[in-house]
């Protein structure tokens, strides 16, 4: 019976290998450096909103200035404005905060600028959703508002469209509600969500803006990282058991 031939080297298979793995690990490295810049610039946001919020406040942006309020330059910034409130054409847009499901009081302001700013007066529970129930809140004279500018919602919310028709609202589209409601004039491509300065009768209850950012990057670069560590290490088992048969079948 004649002996078993040796085994031969299979280059092809570490080949593959070396390949298949310099490319996942490549690529797993990539999105974790992409996370960690990511990350980088999430950081920065933060430091820049938290700047703004806190700042002294300074006039809202009239029409010239509004091709520049976006996310990223302007959002949160602490703003005042002065005008009259035109509280017949309030909003009530569906809310969720600490004191409970209920509604935002979206009430346009026309500035002594002239033009038109949309402002959430703040929050009203279900029972309050009738103006005449709060009317001690209902300003009818010159008023001065300050609070942090916000960057219009439309649409709705998620899985959930706002329904102007039937005057549901589920988030604050300044163009849609503008638009249903008459409103003339330029109208700002902003909202303002008011502070805290209490309103006669206590509501609507202002200053519930909620700053927060997820910063889950650093997790998800670390978990790239690990895939590719992992992938290399992967490559290396398989390398080191096809060396040793290669040894055993000499």
């Amino acid at each position: 019976m004649s002996e078993s031939a040796p085994r031969r080297p299979r280059p092809a298979r570490l080949a593959t290998v070396a390949i298949g793995a310099a490319v996942l690990t490549a690529g797993f490295s990539a999105l974790g450096v992409w996370q960690v810049e990511r990350r980088a610039w999430k950081l920065d946001l933060i430091e820049r909103v938290e700047t703004r919020a806190h700042a002294a406040p300074s006039p809202a942006p009239g029409p010239d200035e509004w091709a520049a309020v976006t996310t990223e330059m302007a959002e949160y910034r602490r703003v005042r404005l002065s005008g009259t409130f035109d509280n017949a054409r309030e909003t009530l847009v569906q809310a969720a905060t600490d004191y409970g499901a209920g509604f935002w009081v979206l009430t346009p302001l026309r500035t002594d600028g002239g033009f038109t700013v949309l402002v959430n007066r703040g929050f009203v529970s279900p029972e309050r959703k009738d103006p005449a129930s709060r009317a001690a809140g209902l300003s009818s004279g010159p008023t001065n508002v300050t609070g942090l500018l916000r960057i219009t919602e439309p649409h709705g919310a998620f899985l959930r469209d706002n329904d102007p028709a039937a005057n549901i609202w589920r988030s604050r589209d300044v163009a849609a509600i503008a638009g249903k409601r008459g409103l003339e004039g330029p109208v700002a491509t902003y909202f303002v969500d008011a502070d805290a300065a209490p309103n006669p009768g206590g509501w609507p209850i202002g200053g519930l803006t909620v700053i927060a950012f997820r910063n889950d990057h650093l997790v998800y670069a670390l978990t790239w990282f690990s895939l590719a560590i992992g992938t290399l290490a992967g490559a290396w088992l398989i390398a080191r058991h096809e060396l040793r048969r290669r040894t055993a079948g000499d």
